[in-house]
């Protein structure tokens, strides 16, 4: 499955609709890329991992507060579907379609 690409995600979270987009390629099993939310420059993920049509990645937020976003998801075509770790906040659902 090809993953690479622009994918625009959304993540409810217990604040509303949280838009971002991913930028990312794969090698092998590595997923690289950036991500970025609103109109924020997109920063490096980390530790991305492809297998198959599974990917995970991590992502560094600094607002509201700063913490570590982990983002596991499943590629079906143009849709991106999965769940990403809050931090100490729990966890919460994410879409994604291939910009």
């Amino acid at each position: 499955m090809d993953v690479d690409g622009t994918w625009k995600l959304v993540v409810t979270t217990p604040m509303g609709a949280q838009e971002s987009t991913l930028v990312i390629a794969s090698s092998g099993a590595t997923l690289t890329g950036t991500q970025s939310a609103g109109s924020g420059e997109g920063r490096p993920i980390d530790e991305g991992t492809v297998d198959g049509n599974d990917i995970t990645w991590k992502a560094s937020i600094t607002k509201p507060m700063p913490m570590t976003l982990e983002f596991s998801g499943t590629v079906d075509g143009d849709s991106l579907t999965g769940n990403v770790k809050l931090g100490m906040f729990g966890s919460a659902p994410f879409t994604g379609t291939r910009a």
